[in-house]
């Protein structure tokens, strides 16, 4: 671009075109809309930062999406770096001190679903209800390995975890989950 009003006004264009495209992705990815608009208006400014970079070699929508992408990663990468405070309370409200199930903690067996459970819409709205209730990190945890669908190892060595955290992190998310559903999906 030669002139700074050429390129404001390609990236106004580009706020119009791609805006809630990108704002869908973020939304998917983190289940927040203020995150999802925060990464959105994030991505905008690092693309204006770096548009002298942009060669028009790919389309400016992937170019974009790349960007939101490593936004989204951050965005969990901080959040697993968040200590968290009172570590074993997770453990001390299901086990007792010999580490085994408190007898009203013991997981329940759900009532059979014929494995539909996940097309049924108002389960998925209470499981992302249940979803955001997580700490940060055990949020990050449940949406990197079961939404985006990525190896342990991965998402590790992306975050900068050893094997034990990122599974005690994991596995701690799921108890939770788990007795929030029991609460609040299954015993309506």
């Amino acid at each position: 671009m030669s002139t700074i009003k050429e390129a404001d006004d390609v990236m106004i264009n580009w706020v119009q075109q791609y805006s809630d495209h990108l704002y869908s992705w973020a939304l998917y990815k983190t289940s927040s809309k203020e995150t999802a608009e925060d990464l959105v208006q994030e991505t905008f400014l690092a693309a204006v930062k770096s548009f002298n970079n942009f060669k028009g070699n790919s389309n400016p929508k992937t170019w974009l999406c790349a960007i939101l992408n490593h936004k989204i990663n951050d965005y969990y990468r901080k959040s697993y770096q968040t200590p968290l405070a009172n570590n074993n309370a997770i453990f001390d409200q299901f086990f007792d001190h010999t580490g085994h199930w408190k007898q009203d903690e013991e997981p329940q067996q759900w009532p059979d679903t014929d494995g539909s459970l996940l097309d049924d819409s108002d389960f998925q709205q209470q499981l992302q209800h249940c979803i955001k209730r997580l700490p940060p990190n055990w949020s990050a945890a449940i949406h990197l390995k079961f939404i985006d669908e990525k190896k342990g190892n991965e998402i590790c060595q992306e975050l900068g975890l050893t094997n034990t955290n990122f599974w005690q992190i994991l596995h701690r998310a799921k108890l939770q989950l788990r007795k929030c559903l029991e609460i609040n999906w299954f015993k309506n």
